[in-house]
């Protein structure tokens, strides 16, 4: 049975994310407040490559050494989320009780998510689909609904932290889009995952090859080489892949875990330990694995996670 369509990478289930100033001050460590994955909005590596983010309804959630953790910084509903070398990008909602805009528009934190800074459109976007290059910070984003700075739905980028948005044609793109990715050093190069299938564009959206056709793409993400992209599929039943960049190559199929009316949501490399490829699905269960997937190690199940 295949994952059902929705706008909303949030609601998305199985069935069978001016200059800018302060968002929040620094909040304390919530190490000794239990962790569960209520929602999982995405899957990032920190730029030291010791702590594995996943945004979820109440702040992030952290796995270092072993454990999990509240992450120190607001208990936000981060939507929207993308790691590069220097910042995370994300957008959302606040926390209960904060005296803030909702929803957010496009935020950075360059302190690993203890502080926030507004980038513009606060009170009017909530961006699901966001993604980052990670050498460069382009962030891109797509807009399912018009507003102040986006005059349509679309595809749209930003070099320089929300002071200029661009909307891309998005040419040659077909299907429902479910994925972004930015690659890591070339910030024109991005990838679309869809309904069916998976599309480069060598200039900045403007206009998209189709890579690998015939199955819903459903995550993706740039090796940090440069020269691949992973992805995840959903046909009859879900497969983790990995493609060079060159004409005509045909894509890798990795092992899997076991998974049950499930499939792979978000995908992340370690910045440091490059063969350390995380996943994590919409079940909400996530693995490791140590070997660029070859073997995979589970640190949640069903939201659920050891302290």
């Amino acid at each position: 049975m295949q994952p059902s369509s929705t706008t909303s990478r949030r609601l998305l289930v199985l069935s069978l994310f001016t200059l800018p100033f302060a968002v929040a001050a620094v909040a304390p460590a919530r190490a000794a407040v239990p962790v569960s994955l209520t929602h999982v909005h995405g899957l990032s590596y920190s730029a030291d490559g010791s702590r594995l983010m996943i945004p979820n309804h109440h702040g992030l959630a952290i796995f270092e050494s072993g454990r999990w953790s509240k992450g120190a910084g607001p208990a936000h509903d981060y939507m929207g989320f993308a790691a590069t070398r220097d910042a995370l990008y994300s957008s959302g909602h606040p926390e209960p009780g904060a005296d803030l805009p909702n929803p957010f528009g496009l935020i950075r934190s360059g302190d690993g998510g203890k502080t926030w800074r507004k980038l513009g459109l606060e009170g009017q976007a909530d961006f699901h689909l966001l993604a980052a290059s990670y050498g460069t910070n382009a962030v891109y984003v797509f807009s399912h609904e018009p507003n102040a700075r986006m005059k349509q739905a679309g595809i749209y980028q930003t070099p320089n932290d929300g002071m200029k948005w661009t909307r891309a044609p998005a040419a040659g793109l077909d299907g429902e889009v479910k994925t972004l990715a930015v690659h890591p050093t070339d910030p024109k190069m991005v990838a679309a995952g869809t309904a069916s299938g998976l599309y480069l564009s060598r200039n900045s959206a403007e206009r998209f090859e189709r890579l690998v056709g015939g199955r819903q793409v459903l995550a993706a993400t740039f090796d940090l080489d440069g020269r691949h992209l992973w992805f995840s599929v959903y046909a009859d039943r879900p497969a983790l892949l990995r493609v060079a960049l060159d004409a005509g190559a045909q894509p890798a199929t990795l092992p899997l875990p076991s998974l049950t009316e499930d499939a792979v949501a978000y995908i992340a490399q370690n910045p440091v330990r490059r063969d350390e490829i995380a996943i994590a699905t919409f079940k909400r269960s996530v693995y490791v694995s140590q070997d660029l997937g070859q073997h995979w190690k589970q640190i949640a199940q069903n939201g659920s996670v050891q302290p």
